[in-house]
């Protein structure tokens, strides 16, 4: 089982940035797309970001212009940078990663908070 997890997540100010990376036991170049997931309370699990094979990325509207997805294959690691944090931007930010081939396999870090608050 392919297992991914997330670090980097804390207390930050608002206007504060934070980088978020997600290891992968495997390859991580096998996933062909990787992406970011949030959660915050009381609401639905929202993709923030993702980054196929392709390098096609797309965003969540809210964090156009202030988030950026990205790996390092040679590091097994993709990356959440987060600049201009909000407190609505507040969540569990979970780690994502989907194979196509042969068949689709979903994987799932166990998230790590992003707190932003005064």
């Amino acid at each position: 089982q392919v297992q991914l997890v997330e670090s980097g997540g804390g207390l930050v100010q608002p206007g504060g940035s934070l980088r978020l990376s997600c290891a992968a036991s495997e390859n991580i170049f096998s996933m062909n797309i990787m992406g970011w997931y949030r959660q915050a309370p009381g609401k639905q699990r929202e993709l923030v970001a993702s980054l196929t094979n392709g390098d096609i990325t797309t965003y969540l509207d809210s964090v156009k212009g202030r988030f950026t997805i990205s790996r390092d294959i040679a590091k097994n690691t993709a990356y959440l940078q987060m600049n201009n944090l909000k407190p609505e931007d507040t969540a569990v930010y979970i780690c994502h990663g989907r194979r196509l081939w042969p068949s689709v396999y979903d994987y799932w870090g166990q998230g790590t908070q992003v707190t932003v608050s005064s």
